[in-house]
C-alpha cells in the first residue's frame, strides 16, 4: 500500500512529538564497534521501525541516500513497512538527515523522504574547522536552498539546525535564524557536543522564544555531561514540542536523550498531556530489542530496565519480599518490566535463602535450618569461581549438607510466587 494513495488531512502535532533518531544518531554509536556490530542491518532497521511506529513515534529519522548506496535501498524497505503500518497506526514521517547541500537535499527529495531535517554549523569551532563559511554565507547559501525546497515541494516537512547551538553565541544564532526561521516549520537548537546545563536551555529558549514567538523548536541534546535527559525535560517544560531521541540513547560519544527515559519521566511526573498518543507499555520492550540487536543487555543507568528492579543486598530483600514498594519507588510495571529480581550472593539475609528454597525451589525446611544454611552460603559464595551460578552452590548445599527434601506441591500452585528470584 503507497501513501500515495491515501488522503490525509493535515497532521496536527501532538503537545509532544518525539523525533527518534536511533537509525541515524545511533548508529553513530561506538557500541555498535564495542559488539562487533558494526552497522543495522536491513532486518534491524525494519524491526526497529515496526516497534517505533507501534510505540507512537511518528518522527523517524534516518540518513540521506548519499551516505551510502546501502541507505538508499533500506529507506525503500522502511517506507514500505511504514505504508503497510498506515491504516492501523496513522501517519509517521521519514525525515533525512541531510547538510544544506543541493546534492544531499536533491538525493533526499528523489528517495522520497516527508520531511528533510537540515543542518549547518555556527559555532566559531564549526566554521573553523569545519565548513569554513561565514555567518553570512551560511544564511544566504541556507536560505536561497530553502526557498528552492519551497517554491517546488510545498508540502515537504523542513528543519533548520545551527549546529553546535550552545557555542553559538545569540547574536550569531539570530544572525543566522533571523533569514531562515520564517520559511521552515521547525527551528532547531541543538546540543551538538553536550555542553549545555538545564539553566543554560531554560536561558537560551527565553531569548529564541522573545525573537521568534511563533516558532516551533526542536530540541537536541548530547550526554557529555550526563545532563542529556534533564536537559531534554527543561526543554519540555520551556514549551518545546519536538525532542530528538533515541533508544538507549545511543549516539555518538556518550548518546543523545533516552527516548523510554524521557517519556517515563513525564509518566511519573504525570504530563499527561504530553503522552498522549504513546504507548509507554511497550517502553521496556522495545529497549530490549534494540539490546538484542547490539548483543547486549539494557544499559543498567537506563531507568527503564530490570536492573532498576533488581535487589541484591540482604536488607532490601527482604523488605521487598513483604512489598516492592520498600524499595521500588515507582510503577515500572507501567512501562513494561512486569517482574522483579533478587539476586543471590554474598549480601543476601536467611529471609530470601528461605524463600528461594521454600517458595520457589519446594524445599520442606523451616526459618532456623534457612538461618545455617545461610551462614554456609555465605561463606561458601567467597570461594566460587567466576561464571558458577549462585543458586547452584544454594541448591547442593541444601540437598547434599543438609539432605533437605522436595514438598509435594500441586501443579496450580507452583507458578504462585509472591517474588521471582534470578535462577
Amino acid at each position: 500500500m503507497s501513501e500515495q494513495t491515501i488522503r490525509f488531512a493535515p497532521y496536527e502535532p501532538r503537545a509532544l512529538e518525539i523525533i527518534d533518531t536511533t537509525l541515524r544518531e545511533g548508529a553513530q554509536s561506538s557500541l555498535l564497534h564495542d559488539y562487533g556490530k558494526y552497522f543495522f542491518a536491513q532486518a534491524d532497521k525494519i524491526d526497529l521501525v515496526r516497534a517505533l511506529i507501534t510505540y507512537g513515534v511518528k518522527y523517524i529519522e534516518l540518513f540521506a541516500p548519499t551516505v551510502s548506496p546501502q541507505e538508499g535501498e533500506d529507506f525503500e524497505a522502511i517506507k514500505e513497512i511504514r505504508d503497510a503500518m498506515i491504516r492501523e497506526r496513522g501517519r509517521a514521517f521519514l525525515l533525512a538527515h541531510v547538510r544544506c547541500h543541493p546534492e544531499d537535499v536533491a538525493s533526499a527529495v528523489e528517495a522520497g523522504f516527508d520531511g528533510l531535517n537540515l543542518f549547518w554549523g555556527t559555532s566559531f569551532h564549526a566554521r573553523q574547522h569545519t565548513h569554513g563559511q561565514t555567518l553570512a554565507g551560511i544564511s544566504r547559501a541556507a536560505r536561497s536552498l530553502i526557498e528552492q525546497l519551497r517554491n517546488e515541494k510545498r508540502d515537504i516537512v523542513l528543519r533548520f539546525s545551527a549546529e553546535d547551538a550552545f557555542r553559538t553565541c545569540e547574536q550569531d544564532l539570530f544572525r543566522v535564524y533571523d533569514d531562515i526561521v520564517p520559511l521552515i516549520d521547525r527551528v532547531g537548537f541543538p546540543d551538538t557536543v553536550g555542553t549545555a546545563t538545564p539553566e543554560a536551555v531554560s536561558r537560551r529558549l527565553r531569548r529564541l522564544r522573545q525573537r521568534y514567538p511563533d516558532a516551533d523548536w526542536e530540541g537536541h541534546f548530547h550526554d557529555d555531561r550526563g545532563f542529556a535527559t534533564i536537559n531534554a525535560l527543561e526543554a519540555v517544560k520551556n514549551g518545546v514540542r519536538y525532542i530528538d531521541t533515541s533508544v538507549l540513547g545511543i549516539g555518538e560519544r556518550s548518546g543523545i536523550t533516552s527516548m523510554t527515559a524521557l517519556l517515563y519521566n513525564l509518566f511519573i511526573d504525570r504530563e499527561e498531556k504530553l503522552l498522549e498518543g504513546y504507548d509507554l507499555s511497550e517502553s521496556y520492550p522495545i529497549n530490549v530489542l534494540l539490546a538484542s540487536k547490539l548483543n547486549m543487555l539494557v544499559n543498567d543507568k537506563e531507568p527503564v530496565s530490570l536492573t532498576n528492579r533488581t535487589h541484591t543486598a540482604g536488607v532490601h530483600q527482604k523488605a521487598v519480599l513483604r512489598s516492592s514498594s520498600a524499595y521500588e519507588a515507582f510503577p515500572l510495571d507501567r512501562v513494561g518490566v512486569s517482574e522483579s529480581k533478587i539476586l543471590l550472593g554474598p549480601l543476601s539475609g536467611w529471609n530470601v535463602i528461605y524463600y528461594f528454597l521454600k517458595e520457589v525451589k519446594y524445599f520442606a525446611l523451616d526459618p532456623q535450618t534457612a538461618k545455617r544454611i545461610t551462614q554456609v552460603f555465605k561463606e561458601r559464595i567467597y570461594t566460587m569461581s567466576p561464571g558458577i551460578d549462585p543458586s547452584q552452590v544454594l541448591m547442593t548445599i541444601a540437598r547434599e549438607e543438609f539432605h533437605l527434601k522436595r514438598m509435594d506441591i500441586p501443579p496450580e500452585y507452583r507458578h504462585s510466587l509472591v517474588q521471582d528470584l534470578s535462577d
